[in-house]
């Protein structure tokens, strides 16, 4: 049975099927070998709506909205605007100012793919004209925009929680030290790069110039506030937060900043709609695909066949990383947690794991692999965006896959990396 629908599940993606196609259909086929027929079909429909029943979703559709006003609207340039100022004329700062920038733009849209372009779109021009080539900017904006997989709001944290039980303002706040961590790093190689290749710094900003960005940035800088600040303070729970963050972006961008008009809204209602419906579709059918493998034991055999079950806390926490991140490089992310995690569950719950640093490290492990070739959904984010050949896209990715690498090794070795801050806030 498990060979079946491993087969099945890559022949349908060979043929280019969407992913939601072979997850249903690996189930319905793995239900009709597990029950010996279709007769009792609603038991599988009732797992898959049970997937998509946690209210912790209802987070999902709400931060994707809340990004979607704000990627149209002024938030992101002024956040730049603000960066830039205060360490654009360094050497290496227009990088640097990008990679923070993303950094930033996560904390308010938790989503990779809205930063890619709410950051990289103003951005690439500058860093072209600045000296950078092409490859190293496009590598730097991709892999940057990972950091928001990390610094809450983290939409794949909240499909990790749903998924394990895990509580989400937990992982929320154990994602801000490995994306500080990676921020870091990748700040000290755009230095270096930029020393390296001679690239010209940017005129220094004055005290008075940066006070008016600051001033000007200070309404979007509020989000970060609003989630972060509502989640630990007790005010909201993390879906609360969520829907918080749509009424100050509609205030913003609606209201104060003016960036945006009332049609708008029926155009951002009609994207975050088609994209909310696909992620919803995926955890259905990956949930229902899940509860199918668990009912046949599929988990334990392949756990058993390699030996990860008595491979120790460390040995799991490596197979987890290699498994995330290789599989990553060719499926959506969100599918790819919905899909292992529970194949990792028996190893984690035996190894006595914090499901919190295991949450994570998947994390993390979904964002390297979201910008790795050869179908890292990122890396088409940006063919899409940026109208560049596919080999220019992934040209300059090889060093920060291994700084993003070296970060999850980091993590694995001194857990406290990411659990500092929860335990702080909840021990």
């Amino acid at each position: 049975m498990t060979a079946t629908i491993i087969t099945l599940m890559i022949v349908l993606l060979l043929l280019g099927f969407p992913m939601m196609i072979p997850l249903m259909t690996a189930a319905f086929v793995g239900f009709f070998m597990s029950f010996g027929g279709l007769g009792q079909m609603e038991t599988l429909i009732q797992q898959m709506m049970r997937g998509i029943s946690p209210t912790a979703l209802i987070a999902v559709p709400m931060f994707i909205l809340a990004a979607d006003i704000m990627t149209r609207g002024q938030s992101a340039n002024r956040l730049i605007d603000m960066v830039m100022t205060f360490v654009g004329h360094i050497k290496g700062g227009l990088a640097v100012s990008t990679a923070v920038s993303c950094t930033l733009f996560g904390a308010v849209s938790g989503s990779t793919q809205a930063t890619v372009v709410a950051v990289g779109s103003p951005l690439r021009p500058r860093m072209l004209k600045a000296g950078y080539k092409d490859p190293f900017t496009l590598a730097l904006i991709i892999n940057s925009s990972d950091i928001a997989f990390l610094i809450p709001p983290s939409i794949g944290m909240i499909i990790y929680g749903v998924v394990s039980q895990t509580s989400i303002a937990e992982l929320f706040i154990a994602g801000i030290g490995p994306g500080l961590l990676i921020l870091a790093m990748f700040s000290a190689y755009c230095i270096i790069y930029a020393m390296v290749n001679k690239v010209p710094t940017e005129p220094k900003a004055s005290w008075k110039e940066r006070a008016v960005a600051v001033q000007k940035a200070l309404w979007p800088l509020g989000f970060p506030v609003l989630i972060v600040g509502g989640i630990y303070g007790g005010v909201f729970s993390p879906t609360e937060a969520a829907a918080a963050c749509v009424l100050y972006a509609f205030l913003l961008e609606f209201v104060i900043f003016r960036s945006l008009k009332l049609p708008d809204m029926f155009t951002i209602a009609k994207s975050t709609g088609l994209i909310t419906a696909v992620v919803f579709i995926l955890v259905a059918a990956g949930n229902g695909f899940s509860w199918i493998i668990s009912f046949a034991q599929i988990p334990q055999t392949i756990l058993g066949t390699f030996g990860i079950n008595e491979a120790g806390p460390v040995g799991v926490l490596v197979a987890i990383s290699i498994a995330f991140f290789v599989a990553c490089m060719f499926v959506d992310p969100i599918v790819v947690i919905l899909v292992l995690t529970p194949i990792f569950a028996p190893a984690i719950a035996a190894s006595g794991l914090d499901p919190v640093l295991v949450g994570v490290l998947i994390t993390l492990q979904v964002a390297i692999g979201s910008a790795t070739p050869p179908f890292g959904c990122d890396i088409f984010t940006a063919i899409a965006i940026f109208k560049r050949p596919y080999l220019e896209v992934i040209r300059g990715t090889p060093p920060f896959i291994f700084m993003l690498i070296l970060a999850a090794a980091l993590i694995i070795m001194f857990p406290q990396i990411a659990l500092f801050l929860r335990d702080l806030a909840f021990r």
